[in-house]
């Protein structure tokens, strides 16, 4: 998960690497068989628009690709773009796009399509993860059918990855104009039958670029979200699917189904409501005290037994965003009771006199929230929602507590973004309203040096910090259940099921097990 910085000036050739097949070692000296349907449950598909997805990038990186892709460090590789270069001012991007690359209805990419993928993301989704960069584009220009050039009015570092999560769709795909229905992309596997909330088909796209790839006929999603795939993993039932840390754990110490994790991690924290606090969580040293109750090392514990990593930032330990020094100075790694009352007495408050109300998701670690308040002597009321139950009603912000967790991203700037004054879904960080630390992250993002990059992202978690906006209890990476028969199957930076190092397109069935 240790994410290397791009130079300004790096022309990057990927070309060779994906000729050669990208060959997974494991199972090197096996022929991959043809045939069969891989049964995979990951996440879930909100949406049939690529553009317009809130998160849920598992199952729609199957059928659609994007330019660049993120590799298992964290760096960014070429995909639909063969090569590319930037400027040494970072400002100016070429895109030589793969030739030979058709859509699932036949026709060939080109430039101009990845162009009107540029400016539909641009005119039409307001509040996506591509706003900050689309808001800097000054031209996207074919120069010709296979080249593009994008300029920006200003340096901006975390392009290139973000650019992994831009989907290329055919302008002809219906509801273009409004909300794609039926995108035709590039990728693997097409759009086939969907069902929400149930399952999602993708038949292999026969005119697929990757020599030789898919092997397999057809991947098929279960979408109904299960607690736990353990048991339809050892059934055969499924053939890869996310599994939490306990059934991992028993997983592996059965030695029947592998496990593999995510190369990036998921972090877990509890913000305060930003936007508008109630008395007595607008006084800092009460927001103090209740961290002090927090116990860091029994919370990553319940969660990843010994998989979880306490911390106090964004980035787990070994990313490049890291800092080991203000990871040591953490004051919160473990609990202070006593400190935590005399916060208390020193702000004035008896937390008998107040209740503290806490939304969360339908998560069992969240109850360690909720005790931890009750031995402090709060009243609780604990709001535990679905998804779309819990951002509704902590979109109120008529809350105090919010335990929540947040998973794998293309860049680091992904996690900062959502804390800014207008970034994208704020509300599980309790909707921050801060101009400085707005000013610093504009300023890393903007930084053509890596070193200022992290440094201004670091001012900005200092300063998140030190006013208990969020505060982090530590990180996890999400552990996926792989059969036997499995082969080639190897888990990406993020959630997606597809990128130009690994996933889907990879992967047979030993046997031709449908």
């Amino acid at each position: 998960m240790h994410r290397i910085p791009i130079a300004r000036r790096t022309l990057f050739a990927g070309a060779a690497l994906l000729a050669a097949g990208l060959a997974h070692p494991a199972f090197a000296d096996e022929t991959p068989q043809r045939g069969g349907t891989l049964k995979i449950a990951v996440l879930g598909l909100d949406t049939a628009d690529p553009h317009r997805h809130t998160g849920s990038i598992a199952v729609q990186q199957v059928f659609v690709e994007t330019l660049t892709s993120i590799a298992d460090d964290g760096t960014v590789r070429p995909f639909l773009a063969e090569r590319y270069s930037v400027s040494a001012d970072g400002r100016t991007y070429e895109f030589a796009i793969r030739r030979g690359v058709r859509f699932h209805n036949g026709r060939e990419l080109t430039a101009a399509d990845v162009k009107a993928n540029f400016e539909r993301v641009r005119d039409t989704v307001k509040r996506g993860w591509l706003t900050s960069a689309m808001k800097l584009l000054t031209a996207v220009e074919a120069t010709d059918s296979h080249t593009l050039r994008v300029s920006l009015s200003e340096p901006y570092a975390p392009f290139l990855n973000l650019l992994s999560e831009l989907w290329i769709v055919a302008p002809e795909s219906p509801g273009w104009a409004g909300t794609i229905t039926r995108p035709i992309a590039t990728g693997p596997f097409a759009f086939g039958e969907w069902q929400p909330k149930v399952r999602f088909r993708a038949p292999a796209h026969k005119q697929y670029w990757m020599a030789g790839k898919p092997y397999l006929d057809a991947v098929e999603f279960d979408l109904r979200d299960a607690d736990d795939n353990s048991l339809a993993l050892r059934a055969g039932d499924l053939h890869v699917a996310r599994v939490p840390h306990d059934k991992a754990a028993q997983l592996k110490r059965e030695g029947k189904v592998g496990v593999q994790h995510l190369k990036d991690t998921t972090w877990y924290f509890w913000s305060f409501n930003n936007r508008k606090p109630r008395p007595p969580f607008d006084d800092v040293r009460v927001r103090q005290a209740v961290t002090y109750m927090l116990d860091k090392p029994a919370y990553m514990r319940f969660i990843a037994g010994d998989a979880g990593v306490v911390t106090n930032q964004m980035a787990a330990p070994g990313n490049f965003f890291w800092d080991k020094a203000l990871h040591e100075a953490d004051r919160h790694a473990k609990p202070d009771p006593e400190k935590a009352a005399a916060l208390l007495r020193e702000a004035g408050v008896d937390p008998a006199a107040h209740t503290v109300r806490i939304v969360s998701w339908q998560d069992p670690y969240t109850q360690i929230v909720v005790q931890a308040m009750r031995r402090l002597g709060f009243g609780v009321d604990h709001q535990a929602l679905d998804d779309i139950g819990a951002q509704r009603r902590l979109g109120q912000y008529d809350w105090d507590i919010a335990p929540m967790s947040s998973g794998p991203r293309a860049d680091i700037f992904l996690r900062f973004v959502r804390m800014t004054s207008d970034g994208p879904n704020p509300v599980l960080w309790g909707g921050v309203q801060d101009g400085e630390f707005d000013r610093l992250v504009a300023q890393a993002v903007a930084a053509p040096d890596p070193a200022d990059v992290r440094r201004n992202y670091l001012s900005a978690w200092q300063r998140a910090m030190e006013r208990y906006y969020t505060v982090v209890v530590g990180h996890s990476a999400n552990a996926i259940g792989v059969r036997p028969e499995v082969r080639g199957y190897t888990t990406g930076f993020t959630w997606g099921q597809h990128s130009a190092g690994g996933g889907v397109a990879f992967t047979w069935l030993a046997g031709n097990r449908s």
